[in-house]
């Protein structure tokens, strides 16, 4: 006959998949603002390190001026490039930033690269603007530009030179993210510009993933996330993987949108364009909205995930206190999962124990 030891070790272990596999937890910790009234979280390291965009107390000519923030503990203001607007949309696992600012007088918008504690201005294709939308970890930046004349906007990679990617036949392309082997993902339209289709430039290529689409995060195993249009008219929320594209559904909104994946492959978006839900997708769950995963009396309304990191942290916006201001979602271990575990390993450490004894010899 089993010992109670024994037989509580195996129904501990036993329940330990299902436990684990449950949908985790969030603490929401409030960015804050730079004085102002809105922020905004849009990208995230394996740090925690958190940029974004933040409106600042200073208002100009009726309109609040917004600069780039870096979030690490407190929020810290990054400047601009001299004008009154600037905004973080990407940060690598060093801390430089990347995103768009405008210069002096405010006549242009470049993007920049905010290392060493100064920000540098990348420059353009020609044009007079640019935005850095993603930084890998080499320090290598993804993003579009405006050729010579403004007449059009194209993907670039920057790497010391800002490099054209070309489109595919249209005028028009944007790089919006950028993984640690160099691959970026965004939107390039066709001849006519009619359409604009998802891309994953990898190899020197831009590999088409699809009509009315476009990339909006890539991880390390080249995985794709972002939106396409759907038969009916409407956006839905995909997983591009093992070169097919997956719809991701909603959470009973016609529309959503993906704009961030890790390397397990969980993915964060919105659910309803304009304002929804934040959303938490992985292939056990499925598609989840994050507000049921914090603390109801919170009192955070989160609308949209940006961004998610290798840690499960989470970064975007959402409204608290009659404003909308930039999250950190942080996962915490479920309590009933850790007291499983402590309980089938005191057991299991008691049936080691015993037959340790019982095969002792006189």
């Amino acid at each position: 006959m089993k010992s109670f030891t024994s037989s509580f070790a195996a129904f501990a272990l036993a329940l330990l998949p299902a436990a684990v596999s449950s949908a985790a937890q969030y603490t929401v910790t409030d960015l804050g603002t730079l004085g102002g009234a809105f922020s905004g979280g849009l990208a995230i390291n394996d740090n925690g390190q958190v940029t974004g965009v933040a409106t600042t107390n200073a208002v100009i000519n009726g309109v609040s001026v917004s600069h780039a923030f870096s979030y690490y503990g407190a929020m810290r203001d990054l400047g601009t490039l001299g004008g009154t607007y600037g905004e973080g949309f990407g940060v690598n696992a060093s801390g430089q930033v990347v995103g768009s600012s405008t210069t002096a007088g405010d006549v242009a918008l470049h993007a920049f690269l905010y290392t060493g504690g100064a920000m540098q201005d990348l420059g353009t294709l020609g044009g007079t603007f640019s935005s850095g939308n993603g930084i890998n970890a080499s320090g290598h930046v993804a993003g579009y530009s405006s050729t010579s004349g403004d007449v059009a906007d194209h993907a670039f990679l920057y790497d010391g030179t800002m490099h054209d990617l070309g489109t595919f036949g249209g005028t028009i392309s944007r790089g919006l993210a950028i993984n640690d082997s160099g691959e970026v993902t965004g939107g390039a339209y066709t001849n006519g510009d009619v359409d604009e289709h998802a891309f994953l430039y990898t190899g020197g290529m831009m590999h088409d993933l699809g009509k009315g689409s476009l990339g909006q995060g890539i991880n390390d195993s080249g995985q794709v996330v972002g939106s396409s249009g759907t038969p009916d008219g409407h956006v839905h929320a995909f997983l591009y993987t093992g070169g097919v594209m997956h719809d991701l559904g909603t959470l009973g909104a016609s529309d959503s949108e993906a704009r961030g994946i890790n390397d397990i492959g969980q993915v964060v978006g919105w659910n309803g364009m304009g304002g929804g839900a934040a959303f938490l997708y992985d292939s056990v769950h499925g598609m989840v909205d994050l507000n049921s995963l914090i603390v109801s009396s919170s009192g955070w309304d989160l609308t949209g995930a940006l961004a998610i990191n290798n840690a499960g942290q989470i970064t975007g916006e959402g409204t608290i206190g009659g404003q909308t201001h930039a999250f950190l979602l942080t996962p915490v271990p479920e309590p009933s999962t850790w007291a499983l575990l402590a309980m089938g390993g005191a057991a299991l450490l008691l049936v080691g124990r015993r037959k340790i004894k019982v095969a002792r010899p006189n």
